[in-house]
């Protein structure tokens, strides 16, 4: 901020220039905790505009140097030697832990869960109906076989960290607009376990873990449905420091089937049916699951009406010893190209259809529902 003019810190912290102690100490907190980085990853000028609300507050939250600011403005700042001070900071995150405690550098320091693992399957529908042993291969994070996770090689000790004299914390000391702030960071030896291996495993470089392939298979359920998960408890990255394992997550994919379109644990298809048969009605077969099975058409059948066949769906994931239905959407079909004895057979009976054939109860609304949920 040094090559362009500094702004009114009471301008940057919103407050009025009557503003006593506590309303300038709240109003930088709240702004400070807005622009912590984790906030505000997507912003490149987050930092910048952290370490201006720190030297408004500095000048402010000091009534000698308000008072100077108040009579001569950042000049009178400079010229008595008052100028802010941010050195030793490397980012905002130091900024922000030394302002408000921050724990600083992470680290083990404990048993700590494996994170969880995801992997998605792809089963076609009829795998889905009758469930299925869907075998399994993917990476994983599992305890180094050599050292068995305490990342010495066999036969070495594992002695106190010298760093930290086995404490697995540090001080570290950084410099602040209010003078040297202490704070308790990881060890960045032994990373917060007070202890290192003598001789690192050569298998795992001492980590104690190693990526290794899995294969397994899991248990798919009858009746799951796409998008839903399945969770392994205890089957994801191994954990440090004698941490449980994560969890794997495994998201069903079930693949389309042109045959059929799902709704809930219903199934549907479209039949065509001759315009003829569903003037006289008729026997035909439709698509299900596991083959085909007989539909009753009945005489009058009109577009787009739905002919339900009772628990021929999707057996229920929830509701065992139930299954959906199969609905199937009559769609009739007109004959494009007809012969002359096919026409003059159409011609006659055309000429017999009067009013009464054509008459329904159902209204204009209901006719325009059915033709559109075709």
């Amino acid at each position: 901020m040094s090559s362009t003019v500094p702004r009114d810190p009471y301008e940057v912290l919103g407050v009025a220039r009557d503003a006593d102690e506590t309303t300038i100490k709240k109003a930088f907190r709240k702004l400070a905790r807005e622009l912590h980085p984790d906030v505000n990853s997507h912003d490149p000028e987050a930092e910048t505009k952290f370490k201006e609300a720190a030297e408004a507050y500095e000048i402010l939250n000091d009534a000698e140097r308000r008072a100077t600011y108040d009579r001569h403005g950042h000049e009178g700042l400079r010229s008595g030697g008052m100028g802010p001070n941010f050195d030793g900071f490397g980012s905002i995150t130091d900024l922000f832990d030394a302002f408000f405690g921050g724990g600083g550098g992470g680290g083990r320091g404990g048993p700590a869960q494996g994170d969880d693992v995801g992997i998605q399957v792809d089963i076609p529908l009829v795998e889905a109906a009758h469930g299925v042993k869907s075998p399994l291969s993917f990476e994983a994070v599992e305890l180094c076989r050599t050292c068995n996770g305490n990342g010495a090689e066999p036969g070495t000790p594992i002695v106190k960290c010298e760093r930290c004299n086995g404490a697995g914390r540090l001080q570290a000391v950084s410099r602040t607009p209010f003078g040297q702030v202490v704070r308790t960071v990881a060890c960045d030896v032994c990373h917060g376990d007070g202890r290192t291996a003598e001789q690192p495993c050569e298998t795992c470089d001492g980590r104690g873990r190693e990526v290794r392939r899995r294969d397994l298979e899991v248990d798919i359920p009858a009746g799951i449905a796409d998008g839903q998960r399945i969770r392994l408890s205890g089957r994801g990255h191994a954990g440090e420091a004698g941490g449980p394992p994560g969890d794997l997550y495994v998201l069903v994919h079930v693949l389309p089937d042109e045959r059929f379109l799902r709704d809930g644990d219903d199934l549907i298809t479209v039949l065509d049916v001759p315009a003829p048969l569903a003037a006289l009605g008729g026997t035909l077969s439709a698509p299900t699951i596991d083959g085909e099975t007989d539909v009753e058409v009945p005489a009058g059948t009109q577009p787009g009406e739905s002919l339900t066949q009772r628990g021929l769906g999707m057996p229920g994931l929830r509701r065992a010893g139930r299954s959906g239905d199969l609905k199937v959407i009559v769609n009739v079909v007109i004959p494009r190209k007809l012969s002359k004895d096919q026409k003059k057979l159409l011609e006659q009976f055309a000429a017999t259809v009067t009013p009464e054939n054509l008459r329904t109860d159902e209204t204009m609304v209901g006719k325009l529902k059915r033709l559109f949920q075709q």
